[in-house]
């Protein structure tokens, strides 16, 4: 298991921004607990499932052992934590 932030710098609101993935969503929450990123700023309903970091928070992500990865290995931790989500939803909706 693995976290992954990758190397975008998207400017936003005064910020650069990019993207803390992980092999699965609990993994990627527990991560971002701890890293105290704030819940607000996971993803869910983007092209896949997400949290945006600071170039400042990757760098303290990367501190606590997140990995630096290159475009091909996020997106395929974007399919797989895209797949999880919905079956995750999927679970959900069954249990109403």
């Amino acid at each position: 298991m693995a976290i992954y932030v990758d190397f975008m710098q998207i400017e936003f609101k005064g910020y650069k921004w990019c993207h803390m993935l992980a092999d699965t969503l609990q993994e990627l929450h527990d991560f971002a607990a701890l890293i105290e990123v704030d819940k607000r700023l996971f993803h869910r309903h983007a092209s896949y499932p997400h949290y945006d970091v600071t170039v400042q928070m990757r760098e303290t992500a990367i501190e606590y052992g997140a990995i630096p990865a290159n475009r091909k290995k996020i997106i395929e931790c974007a399919k797989k934590l895209k797949i999880e989500l919905h079956e995750q939803i999927a679970r959900a909706e069954g249990c109403e």
